[in-house]
């Protein structure tokens, strides 16, 4: 049995790794009957693939990540490499390396596979010196659960290892006349290191915590929104004065999630055509921003339209016909192409994708624009309150009570102070500088703002008061006194 064990395992070599044209006829023929009673299938994953061979593989890519996290505790030798779009050491198991792995009780093996040409030969395409793939084994019979569920378990892994482990952008759009036409490079990027987070971010804290959930919420929803019908996306609307915190909601949003972000323009983009290309290159799992909509286009109705015809009326003709010119070269992205682009067929473009709009002034936006189903959820940044002092307060001063703490919350309810300002008079200026001081110099702030908007209010009564003196004036000259 010894003899006939070790042939077998031969056969079993032979038949794995042996060029079968290089075998003897008998050898072949052993080859086929052992074939036929062999019980154990194989899949191949080759590292590249298309017609030359220069497209990588994302399915290898993924592979390659699921069994990294197995051969830093299984294989006897590994690989050390930087991953791309990112400055993290991967371990990866070395050519001719093999794990095993388990899947609902059943027992399978990798292996990692580099083959090189038999013979030198000289070609223009450098992938075809050597070929590395990945072999899977496993017992025919499981067949069905490794290809409809293992399979699919491991590049989700995989993917997910990918994101976890990458390196984030933050992309801003091109102008068109700067696209390249064989890469159509539509959007430039730089690393995405901002350190805002939600720990960090002060803010009521139930609030918060309705956000976070709504956001945890929607990134794991891909079934639900499949059942239902309905694009994996989301949209939210930002809205408050400036200094709010808007900015820093987004660079949260996209550290809680891992998600790249598109930063986009709608001023340098010319058409609503050019709408489309920029949405149809951008990436899943990321988060699309338009800053101050409000600014961005005449997306603020009929109304303002109208008032603009009579303003023109007024102006002198050569100063409209040069308003005229400025205006035609300037975006023709429109209102429905802006709309199509949030939800309508070209928004399913991708998955996992959402889009912010950020305003300081809700009120004028188009109600087309922010109903719900566009932008789904509302948020108000609002100025700062006693509840995201606090958080200030423990953040920059890292103290959770002090006397002053009443003075500061009787003057926050009383007068308007955005987040930016309570931070920057909490922010120490000077090595010296300890905690009462900071506190001083917000309570100091926070009443000269009192008073600041005290003045305002008597100014605009006395202007008010002002004007109808002048009113009343008037009517008595002309006798219609009333």
């Amino acid at each position: 049995m010894g003899q006939v064990g070790s042939t077998i395992a031969g056969l079993m070599v032979a038949y794995a790794y042996f060029p079968k044209e290089l075998l003897g006829p008998g050898k072949r023929y052993a080859l086929k009957l052992f074939s036929y009673f062999y019980p154990y299938l194989e899949i191949t994953i080759p590292e590249y693939q298309g017609e030359y061979g220069f497209t990588r593989s994302k399915v290898f890519a993924a592979v390659e990540r699921y069994l990294n996290a197995k051969s830093t505790k299984q294989a006897q030798r590994l690989q050390a490499n930087v991953a791309n779009n990112s400055d993290t050491i991967v371990l990866t198991m070395a050519n001719q390396e093999q794990v095993t792995d388990e899947y609902k009780g059943i027992k399978l093996w990798w292996a990692s596979k580099l083959t090189t040409p038999n013979q030198q030969s000289i070609t223009f395409y450098p992938r075809e010196d050597e070929k590395k793939h990945f072999k899977l084994m496993f017992h025919k019979r499981y067949r069905d659960i490794i290809i409809d569920n293992y399979l699919k378990h491991v590049l989700d892994e995989g993917k997910a290892i990918t994101i976890k482990e990458r390196q984030r952008k933050l992309f801003t759009n091109n102008k068109s006349e700067h696209w390249d036409f064989y890469r159509m490079d539509v959007w430039s990027h730089v690393v995405f290191e901002h350190p805002a987070s939600f720990d960090t971010l002060a803010m009521d804290p139930l609030k918060k915590q309705e956000i976070i959930d709504d956001l945890m919420t929607f990134s794991k929803a891909k079934d639900y929104y499949a059942k239902v019908g309905k694009a994996w996306k989301r949209g939210y609307l930002l809205y408050g004065p400036p200094g709010t915190g808007k900015s820093t909601m987004i660079a949260a949003m996209a550290n809680l999630l891992k998600y790249d972000i598109y930063d986009l323009e709608l001023t340098s983009v010319k058409d609503n055509t050019e709408l489309r290309k920029l949405l149809i290159n951008t990436s899943s799992k990321s988060i699309v921003v338009i800053e101050d909509i409000d600014c961005s286009l005449d997306l603020t109705g009929q109304r303002e339209k109208k008032e603009k015809k009579k303003d023109e009326e007024k102006e002198p003709i050569k100063e409209v016909i040069t308003k005229k010119t400025e205006e035609n070269k300037s975006s023709e992205v429109t209102l429905s192409g802006l709309l199509n682009f949030i939800d309508g067929l070209w928004s399913s473009c991708g998955s996992e994708r959402i889009i912010v709009f950020t305003t300081n002034y809700k009120d004028k936006l188009d109600p087309a624009l922010i109903r719900r189903g566009r932008m789904d959820k509302h948020i108000e940044l609002s100025y700062c309150g006693f509840e995201a002092f606090k958080a200030f307060a423990k953040k920059y001063l890292d103290i959770d009570s002090h006397d002053l703490f009443v003075e500061v919350r009787r003057l926050l309810e009383e007068t308007k102070m955005t987040p930016a300002d309570v931070a920057e008079n909490l922010m120490p200026k000077s090595d010296g500088e300890d905690e009462e001081i900071c506190l001083m110099r917000l309570v100091k702030a926070l009443e000269e703002a009192k008073e600041e908007e005290k003045r305002k209010v008597e100014e605009q009564k006395k202007a008010k008061a002002k004007g109808e003196e002048e009113e009343k004036k008037k009517e008595e000259e002309n006798g219609e006194v009333i």
